[in-house]
């Protein structure tokens, strides 16, 4: 299988306003997000991206824009990597919020939390890690095991994700933390997935490219005992 990086969008006009924007059309980068954005170009330009995959929102489009244009790629929209459907939590103040008896189950136990009029947690992961393992599959097939591709998408829809590839429950998926513009990243297997990076905001990336496999070596999906040499 192939590597994925899981890069959630640049700062929005929505983070730091105390409102949960959610699927709200129109929500695009701020200035610090703009650069954010541009500086993905010289984070990535070590890396060879295979394809590049998007959530359909306009602060994942406006994050990709630079990096696509540099590499002469074009990005897929998938539906299933967009943003939490919050329902009637949509563009709310997160201070009142956090007043209402479901804030502590999407805090404790998010895997039962159902927002009004909207979705599921737990739907959540469902589709997207669905959505995840069928391009990281489509991705192999077209460009081989080594390739790596980039998934871009919302911090809730990128915990649930990391959380899957980690073997946690959901429930322990808010200890997780994604950045604005972080990247985390994933290598897939036939039997397992390797996590690379969680919440890297700045490090190199070249390690996580795959090496050339040898000669008539057999694929392993098994660890390394004692860690990487």
């Amino acid at each position: 299988m192939a590597t994925v990086i899981l890069l959630r969008h640049a700062r929005s006009t929505a983070n730091g306003s105390g409102v949960l924007a959610g699927r709200t059309p129109g929500v695009g980068l701020d200035e610090s997000g703009v650069a954010q954005a541009a500086a993905l170009v010289d984070r990535l330009a070590k890396i060879p991206l295979a394809a590049v995959v998007r959530s359909p929102l306009q602060r994942c489009a406006e994050t990709v824009a630079p990096l696509l244009a540099a590499r002469g790629l074009d990005a897929v929209e998938v539906p299933d990597l967009s943003e939490v459907d919050y329902g009637g939590w949509t563009n709310r103040e997160l201070a009142t919020l956090a007043k209402e008896p479901l804030w502590s189950v999407v805090q404790q136990h998010p895997s039962a939390a159902v927002f009004p009029e909207g979705e599921g947690l737990a739907a959540v992961q469902a589709r997207a890690v669905a959505a995840i393992r069928a391009h990281d599959a489509r991705v192999a097939a077209e460009h081989g095991a080594g390739a790596v591709w980039v998934a871009c998408s919302h911090g809730d829809v990128i915990k649930a994700v990391l959380a899957d590839a980690l073997g946690v429950h959901l429930d322990g998926f808010q200890r997780i933390v994604v950045d604005p513009c972080s990247v985390s990243v994933v290598q897939y297997t036939e039997t397992r997935p390797f996590v690379l990076r969680v919440n890297d905001n700045g490090g190199d990336l070249s390690g996580v490219v795959p090496p050339k496999p040898k000669p008539d070596a057999a694929a392993s999906s098994d660890a390394v005992v004692g860690g990487t040499a």
